[in-house]
């Protein structure tokens, strides 16, 4: 059995596609399982113990990835993207069985391509549901992983470490991500800063501000910087991938906006306070026991209760009394 799944989105729906993989591996479990992802993803093949082959399309990429799909033979294709280029890569697979999902249906030449199309709403679904829906077979898990799953090997720990120590950092500490691809998603310096002088005078941590080489982003940055100079250090596009992955999953605590940060701390389940202003968190919250997700469409108290049709509004609705407070529940701040 050889099974190929194209995931060409970004790197928030890669990290939420590994329950799906993880559910194949369990139905299939002596099964060949290639996943083919986008370029800006690809560092994170090698976290991913589901897959058999990594195979990396996009633009510069030469023949190499097309013959790696073209030369199959598969019994199994799933699109999880759904557009132009997934389609054709679907078509080339010539695999016997090839899934999508309904949608693709709006444009009847892409439809052509497949032989099943699943029925999931992704309006109606949280992310990792709706992909989970896409693999789903009678003989699939019962009770499938729904968080994601993700391994890091001893040498990323370490170097995560290394970046650490290299700043003085020994003992433990939070990680602030407070810079996203979408600026209207992102929460007001001057407050993050002040959970930066809260987290470090209260409970003893250090904020590493973590992020992208993006101008904008460093600029944004900065200015948490200069608002709590003894509260954080930076390690803003120092770090590779997998070792901010790494970053991530040795933290006390992680606090960010609705980004890729979100899904890979909760992949580890480290504990997590994730801001939602303009995005929906019914569909990509994390869903493990240790998070507080707030949103700027209910500013008096972290939400409990999440349905499709919930409303987006301005990330600065959320105020820095209630980020701070969201903090002293979560294990193992509570006891300190």
């Amino acid at each position: 059995m050889r099974i190929l799944l194209i995931q060409l989105k970004r790197i928030g729906d890669l990290v939420l596609t590994a329950p799906a993989l993880s559910s194949l591996r369990a139905t299939y479990p002596q099964a060949e399982i290639a996943l083919a992802v986008a370029p800006t993803s690809a560092p994170l093949l090698s976290l991913l113990p589901q897959i058999n082959t990594g195979i990396v399309l996009g633009r510069g990429r030469g023949f190499r990835p097309w013959q790696q799909i073209l030369t199959g033979p598969w019994d199994l294709c799933f699109d999880l993207t759904g557009s132009d280029r997934s389609t054709l890569a679907t078509a080339l697979s010539r695999a016997k069985q090839r899934l999508t999902f309904a949608s693709i249906q709006r444009s009847k030449v892409r439809a052509t391509c497949f032989t099943h199309l699943i029925d999931s709403s992704v309006r109606d679904r949280h992310t990792i549901d709706h992909y989970l829906d896409l693999v789903a077979t009678p003989d699939s898990p019962t009770h499938p992983t729904t968080e994601p799953l993700l391994a890091l090997d001893s040498a990323t720990r370490s170097a995560a470490s290394a970046a650490l120590a290299k700043r003085g950092i020994l003992g433990p500490f939070a990680v602030i991500h407070a810079g996203t691809a979408r600026p209207e998603k992102n929460w007001l310096p001057d407050r993050w800063a002040q959970v930066a002088k809260h987290l470090h005078q209260t409970h003893g941590l250090i904020s590493v501000l973590t992020g992208g080489s993006d101008p904008a982003e460093h600029a944004h940055l900065a200015e948490i910087i200069s608002h709590a100079p003894n509260a954080v250090v930076s390690l803003a596009g120092q770090l590779d991938l997998p070792t901010f992955t790494a970053l991530l999953a040795q933290a006390t605590i992680c606090l960010s906006c609705d980004t890729a940060a979100v899904h890979l701390a909760s992949a580890f389940h480290t504990p997590q306070i994730a801001l939602f202003g303009p995005t929906n968190p019914f569909h990509w919250r994390p869903r493990h026991h240790a998070v507080q997700i707030l949103s700027a469409t209910q500013p008096s108290a972290p939400l409990t209760t999440f349905h499709p049709k919930m409303p987006g509004a301005p990330t600065d609705q959320i105020s820095t009394a209630l980020v701070i407070d969201a903090i002293a529940p979560l294990h193992p701040l509570a006891s300190i």
